[in-house]
């Protein structure tokens, strides 16, 4: 297989490519030592000592436990948003609302099978760890972005229903929902987009219940079944009932 080009078409030299596998194993490790241990008892050493070498080593890759956490981070928010759009692109383009339904299914999809890298995007904060914006802000917004997509060109075809016009917020809301309308360039009035926001708000918290238990070990027989209710409404509070009829 021929080898892939680096930047600016280059090829990686040997030295490049055995760096990136050390970071990819060190980031497969780590994720693995999360789903045992937890975010907070992650451990440079003991990634190291998995991956057969001194500790020291991994330090030439990882700079700190802060770093690693970071890596694991934007790695899992990748892989979220790989699978968001994977399902989305799946789903007929102008059929807004299997779009979205496709976009929920598959946050549940990835959380349930991934519940310890969820809970490290989604979960309670790491004591004394702050994720750096510059290096979080994109891959962390992949999913939101999406959503805001699907609802926009649902807008746009005239399939975006409900909502009051704009004017009975007050001053400051307006303000900010007027904001967001421009930074994504949106024809949705901001009725409907506070009801985005609300969307996109309970959709990971109905996942967040169920990947927390926090509905009860013996509350749903079928925790699927209610998750699908939940979308279903959703879809009609973001103004995309109306695209089925």
């Amino acid at each position: 297989m021929p080898e892939k080009a680096g930047p600016q078409g280059r090829r990686r030299t040997p030295r490049e490519r055995a760096r990136e596998q050390t970071v990819a194993d060190i980031v497969r490790l780590g994720r693995q030592h999360l789903a045992v241990h937890g975010a907070a008892a992650l451990s440079l050493r003991a990634v190291a000592r998995d991956l057969g070498v001194v500790s020291s080593a991994v330090y030439r890759y990882v700079e700190n436990r802060d770093e690693l956490l970071t890596m694991l981070l934007v790695d899992a928010f990748n892989e979220l948003g790989d699978r968001v759009d994977e399902a989305v692109a799946g789903a007929e383009e102008h059929d807004h609302r299997g779009r979205f339904m496709a976009l929920g299914r598959a946050v549940r999809s990835w959380a349930l099978g991934e519940p310890a890298s969820y809970a490290l995007l989604f979960g309670s904060p790491v004591p004394g760890y702050a994720a750096p914006a510059e290096r979080t802000t994109g891959p962390g917004t992949r999913v939101v972005v999406s959503l805001v997509g699907i609802l926009d060109a649902a807008a746009r075809a005239g399939c975006l229903s409900g909502g009051h016009q704009d004017g009975h917020f007050p001053a400051a809301l307006a303000a900010d929902l007027a904001a967001i309308r421009a930074q994504f360039d949106l024809e949705m009035s901001q009725d409907l987009i506070a009801r985005g926001l609300l969307v996109w708000s309970a959709l990971f918290g109905a996942v967040s219940f169920e990947v927390f238990n926090q509905y009860g070990p013996d509350t749903f027989a079928a925790p699927g079944e209610l998750f699908e209710h939940h979308l279903s409404v959703l879809g009609a509070v973001a103004g995309l009932e109306a695209a089925d009829s």
